[in-house]
């Protein structure tokens, strides 16, 4: 960036670099998280004026009749344009056989993302596999973007300590019986996942669900004292 600045002043036409990315993994791993981070430090890093997140996937940019997809991509790039465009499931765009609307999508998404590369960034996201696939529809993609991001599942380790940074937030404390309950259901939670298991997402259903047989529990025993509203025990894991 300082490189492209000290262009600018000596009055060099500035050196076209592409920030579009790809971020590869399994649902809940931060991938929308760390688009958010992006976008804000794209701005301060001069790269985005304005550093917004447009988020959306196939339903946000694929229309229903032939002629319609072109207008409906690019009305949501242009609602992007200076920010961040963040496309979940990405894949999911070629990935319904029928008709070629998806691939219409593609094709507009690829001129945009050239045409405006110096004022957009556009992050596509979904499953390692599934991605590598919908790269491979089209070869614009391998010129276009060149930066990639690979999030992996969380541990136990790192499930129980996400479960505690929410506890902290909110002024709850785990007793050392919950905790370990809690330790004994991430360790089964990794043992049983598959490619659709939640991550961070698991941990935050799992979070709410506590927090309401808490709540479910203390108010029956009709007992609600600074210690029992933040008192998180073995029993409100579930």
């Amino acid at each position: 960036m300082k490189v492209q600045q000290a262009r600018e002043k000596q009055g060099l036409k500035p050196t076209p670099i592409s920030y579009h990315m790809v971020f590869t993994g399994n649902p809940g791993t931060g991938k929308t998280t760390v688009a958010r981070i992006i976008s804000k430090l794209y701005k301060e890093l001069g790269i985005l004026s304005t550093g917004h997140l447009v988020e959306t996937d196939r339903s946000g940019l694929v229309a229903e009749y032939v002629g319609q997809t072109a207008t409906k991509v690019n009305k949501v790039v242009d609602s992007a344009l200076n920010g961040v465009l963040f496309i979940d499931e990405a894949y999911a765009l070629v990935s319904e056989g029928g008709n070629d609307y998806g691939k219409e999508a593609v094709a507009t998404l690829i001129k945009r993302i050239e045409d405006d590369r110096d004022k957009l960034v556009v992050i596509f996201a979904g499953y390692a596999d599934e991605m590598e696939t919908f790269l491979d529809t089209n070869p614009g993609f391998q010129s276009r973007i060149n930066r990639f991001l690979n999030f992996q599942d969380f541990n136990a380790k790192e499930l129980e300590a996400i479960f505690v940074a929410k506890c902290d937030k909110l002024d709850y404390r785990l007793t050392d019986e919950a905790l370990e309950k809690l330790q004994v259901q991430f360790k089964q939670a990794i043992q049983h996942r598959d490619k659709s298991f939640g991550n961070g997402r698991f941990v935050r259903n799992l979070f709410e669900q506590t927090l309401e047989r808490h709540a479910n529990r203390i108010a029956a025993d009709g007992n609600l004292t600074k210690e029992t509203l933040t008192t998180i025990t073995a029993e409100d894991i579930h």
